[in-house]
């Protein structure tokens, strides 16, 4: 996908995000992340979008810590997200592409990393957003959601921090159904290894639509499909998650 794609999903789920808050309001349960109310999504989400901005327009090319999360409630916490996220959009928009500042994943440039990173968060929270509505969450272009699996397998699981870790070495298939396109993902005491394609001597395969996986993956829903080692799904559910800190 191209960085202007990027750009017109965060543009898009941005606001989607915005009206599920708005509907389902600040003190509704978001059941996709328990512990969790609408205000504090918001608060979460907003502030991400504030922290990646700031290296994009400023410049920053090392690390910087966020700007922490607002005292804000109600219209007045709704109002500061919906401004956060359209300063990203404007941002990432108005960025020349050679733009230098600090990413923390490998990437054709800086923007296109914020540009994709930010897409892929701000979408994850809009399903969480929906959740607090309950029913189905709104579709996921395949296209997207491939490139959502990717960036979490690939990318984010091959870093040191990834928790998804065996004392003896597992294999496992990721598969989407709707899709030809498949995941290998080789599991040890070391952070995973994981490739685009599919092995025959898989321990364990998930299955499902892109959309579906891309969720799943990231811990909004079950595994649609699991067969042979299902103690791979329960590892993924219970160490897969990527905190904040």
């Amino acid at each position: 996908m191209e960085i202007a794609e990027f750009i017109r999903v965060l543009d898009r789920e941005g606001r989607t995000l915005t009206a599920a808050a708005e509907k389902a309001g600040p003190g509704a349960e978001v059941r996709t992340c328990p512990g969790w109310r609408v205000r504090d999504l918001l608060r979460h989400t907003g502030m991400v979008h504030r922290w990646a901005t700031a290296f994009v327009a400023e410049g920053h090319t090392s690390y910087r810590p966020d700007g922490g999360l607002p005292d804000l409630d109600g219209a007045e916490l709704l109002t500061w997200f919906h401004r956060g996220h359209r300063r990203l959009v404007d941002t990432l928009t108005a960025a020349p592409p050679d733009v230098d500042c600090w990413a923390f994943m490998p990437a054709p440039s800086p923007l296109a990393f914020w540009a994709r990173r930010q897409a892929h968060e701000t979408t994850v929270h809009r399903a969480d957003a929906e959740s607090a509505l309950g029913g189905e969450p709104s579709a996921i272009a395949v296209d997207f959601a491939v490139d959502g699996i990717d960036e979490l397998l690939l990318r984010f699981h091959a870093r040191d921090k990834s928790r998804v870790r065996t004392d003896e070495p597992r294999v496992l298939r990721v598969r989407a159904t709707d899709t030809d396109a498949a995941w290998t993902v080789r599991l040890s005491s070391g952070p995973p290894a994981a490739e685009r394609g599919e092995v025959a001597d898989a321990d364990c395969e998930f299955t499902g639509t892109a959309a579906q996986l891309y969720l799943a993956l990231w811990n909004r829903r079950p595994v649609p499909g699991v067969t042979g080692d299902a103690s791979l799904a329960t590892l993924w559910r219970e160490r897969s998650g990527v905190t904040w800190s």
